[in-house]
């Protein structure tokens, strides 16, 4: 398994905000995370982080307690928020950062910066060059946080609402930068998002949240996506 919770509950005072018992993630899924404001989502990303203490219970990582173990981060790339970011430097030196985190050499972060240039637009390496992240549209400061994620190709990925901040043309990109990393590199993948249509157009699965817990579980897909988006839209519809 890539991601496996075992009796995972987190709790805030006496409020549980995520109950999952049993959650397998296998590898190379393209995985969906939807539900509404309150739902766990981001929860349960920062659990699998180990960037906050689960109440009861652990997540597994290829094996490995996240909360024990720390070999689990060579091979995650993650982007939650812009907290992940070093808003003082400039993309370049962020990049390089982040890069070292992984073992890579400047001279490999470079080549693979080369993937995203249409990504980019020419707004970040090009002419933004020696601006500092903190100066950027949110946007691009999304764009900047996702690529440095994505920069040491690993084997899971995780994107808190990667969609976010992004203009249409970025969202299409993004989505095919995904799916080709998800299909040539057979990466795990992770991504929460509120916009049903792009998760169902990238994932393999879909996993509803509901205060907290599992209310639907979708496999397999790619073999209806519209079938499985009219599903999701059909759950969060409201009566005028």
């Amino acid at each position: 398994m890539s991601i496996q919770t075992q009796n995972l509950i987190k709790k805030y005072a006496v409020k549980t905000v995520l109950d999952l018992p049993a959650l397998s993630i296998e590898p190379g899924e393209l995985f969906g995370l939807v539900g509404n404001n309150g739902a766990g989502k981001t929860t349960f990303f920062r659990l699998v982080l180990d960037l906050i203490q689960a109440t009861e219970g652990h997540v597994l990582s290829k094996g490995n307690d996240v909360a024990k173990e720390v070999n689990w981060k060579s091979y995650t790339g993650s982007y939650l928020d812009e907290s992940f970011i070093i808003d003082f430097l400039t993309p370049i030196e962020f990049f390089e950062f982040a890069g070292a985190t992984y073992e890579m050499s400047r001279e490999k972060v470079h080549e693979e910066l080369e993937k995203y240039e249409a990504f980019f637009s020419d707004e970040i390496l090009g002419k933004g060059k020696r601006k500092y992240i903190r100066n950027f549209s949110k946007g691009n400061i999304q764009k900047i946080g996702i690529a440095a994620a994505m920069l040491p190709q690993p084997e899971i990925l995780i994107l808190d609402e990667p969609f976010a901040n992004l203009d249409p043309t970025s969202q299409i990109r993004l989505k095919r930068m995904l799916t080709r990393l998800n299909q040539g590199k057979k990466t795990t993948i992770l991504v929460s998002s509120h916009n049903l249509s792009h998760v169902a157009d990238i994932s393999t699965r879909i996993l509803l949240l509901e205060k907290g817990k599992i209310v639907r579980d979708v496999l397999n897909v790619q073999n209806s996506t519209n079938g499985v988006l009219k599903e999701l839209e059909d759950y969060f519809s409201v009566e005028e």
